[in-house]
């Protein structure tokens, strides 16, 4: 097992993130804090640092290390973003910092920083070609990128804390400031004419401006899912929460629901800044990443030679279902071999797409992982993790598609968890649910023992008649008896009856 700690010196706070990668290669994130620093407010007016304040950031970074320390990370990675790096004194500040901590400083250039921003979100969203906009303290990088690659990036020397500093007053923007502040976005944009140039692309914004505005805008919702990774936003949408949020005083934005009270002076002003580069890029709609700069540097750490996925998705699932080792990986590759035969043998039948294919293959890999909490009523523990774990490559509605089809046990079940997610889910997705989990049902049925003894499957509907042929490789007593309990209900849920056809063992597939 390996622990690695990545340090985040950022122009507004100062982050940790611990990440750990088990023995089977799977990783996943063990602790993370934050210290809200505001560099970018501590420098004066040269871009020069107080001793005191040098000393803040040294304890900061201290305490930092304690934490790795305690998790056993054996390596830590620091980076410091636009406050250092725009300092005059940068260079000198990132040497203090490593003499005092012995932590090796690196400061990230602007263009390494959009690229390891894109490198955490392209590995968290299946998404081809787009703008992403990653708004800090102290600087917003703009990236364009096609086909999953990087086109063209730029970083702009102004953020949400220092465009406050610049702008606002007293945590307030008022209207000629907020002016001011589209205005200087705008002659940055006109220099960098590419930005124009790819109309209809969705913006992916990174960063906690549209984190904070996600989070404020589910909670005004009421949404049902409590994930901002992939949530998505309209123009209009954002236009109505800046114009709300600018529209009072900071101590009436404190008191906003979702809006944490650190965000509150500077949220007004990063919302400008991501509102005017929006109309300029003409990009279609907002998609927020959970997934951004840090993650970029873990993945180039741990996979320097291949940083990069290739499939989002994929990656995610088997990550996830290497995550509970008590899982049994022969089992569950049994189960999604079958259940894909099924469906494509069915396809005449139930009339489905490529894409729902996909939601049933990642019900049939991870419909068991809820048994390493606890065995009994495990699909609801599947539920669970399936539905407030990331998924990456699906959209939230998907996500929960996928959850509701591995822990299907029947309709009666189902409803209650169905009627949750209502503000997600069309009534059609109802009847989908029902028929692929049963569809599960019998893919797992048909491996209980956990020993493959199935070699081969085929499913055939003649008229309401669903014919299963089964050829096995050895005695299947238990898959068998377990397909006898199932036929009522899969009959039920298909409008099938249900029959059993067994094929000689010897003969040829």
């Amino acid at each position: 097992m390996e622990r690695i700690g990545i340090i985040d010196i950022g122009s507004n706070s100062i982050r940790l993130v611990v990440y750990e990668r088990t023995p089977a290669g799977a990783y996943r994130v063990i602790d993370e804090t934050k210290e809200s620093a505001r560099l970018s407010e501590r420098l004066d007016k040269d871009g020069r640092i107080a001793e005191s304040d040098m000393q803040y950031i040294t304890d900061t970074l201290r305490r930092f290390q304690l934490l790795c320390e305690h998790h056993g990370a054996a390596r830590i990675r620091a980076v410091a973003t636009a406050a250092v790096r725009n300092s005059p004194d940068g260079c000198a500040i990132a040497r203090e910092l490593t003499e005092r901590t012995g932590l090796a400083v690196e400061v990230l250039s602007g263009a390494e920083e959009a690229r390891l921003g894109f490198l955490g979100m392209i590995n968290a969203i299946d998404i081809k070609d787009g703008f992403v906009v990653d708004i800090g303290g102290g600087s917003t990088e703009v990236l364009l990128f096609r086909e999953r690659a990087v086109v063209k990036s730029v970083s702009f020397p102004f953020g949400a804390v220092n465009t406050m500093k610049r702008f606002g007053r007293g945590g307030d923007v008022d209207e000629a400031g907020a002016l001011a502040i589209v205005q200087m976005v705008e002659d940055a944009v006109r220099d960098e004419p590419w930005i124009s140039s790819s109309p209809g692309l969705p913006l992916v914004g990174l960063g906690g401006t549209i984190r904070s505005l996600c989070k404020v805008d589910q909670r005004d919702r009421k949404y049902s899912l409590p994930i901002t990774h992939h949530y998505q936003m309209t123009e209009q949408s954002v236009d109505e929460w800046l114009i709300r949020l600018a529209g009072v005083k900071l101590e009436q934005r404190k008191r906003i629901e979702g809006l944490s009270k650190d965000r509150a002076d500077i949220i007004v002003p990063g919302l400008l800044i991501l509102h005017t580069l929006f109309r300029q890029c003409r990009a279609s709609h907002y998609v927020i990443s959970g997934s951004g700069l840090r993650d970029g540097i873990f993945y180039e750490t741990l996979r320097p030679e291949a940083p990069q996925f290739t499939d989002v998705l994929e990656h995610s699932v088997h990550n996830l279902l290497a995550l509970h080792p008590s899982v049994s990986l022969k089992h569950v590759l049994q189960v999604e071999r079958l259940a894909m035969k099924l469906f494509s043998d069915l396809s005449a039948e139930h009339g489905y797409g490529a894409r729902v294919g996909t939601y049933l293959h990642v019900a049939a890999l991870l419909y068991r992982i809820g048994i390493s909490i606890n065995y009994y009523n495990y699909h609801k523990h599947t539920y669970y993790l399936m539905a407030h774990s990331r998924m990456d490559g699906l959209t939230h509605r998907e996500i929960l598609l996928c959850a509701l089809i591995a822990s299907f046990k029947s309709e009666k079940r189902l409803k209650p968890m169905f009627a949750a997610h209502r503000d997600l889910l069309a009534e059609s997705d109802f009847g989908l649910i029902v028929r692929l989990g049963a569809l599960l049902q019998i893919a797992a049925a048909l491996d209980r023992s956990g020993t493959q003894p199935i070699a081969t499957v085929t499913a055939q509907a003649i008229g309401r008649e669903l014919r299963l042929g089964v050829r096995s490789r050895r005695a299947w007593d238990i898959e068998r008896r377990e397909l006898q309990q199932l036929a009522k209900d899969f009959g039920k849920s298909w409008g099938l009856s249900l029959q059993v056809h067994e094929s000689d063992p010897t003969a040829a597939p």
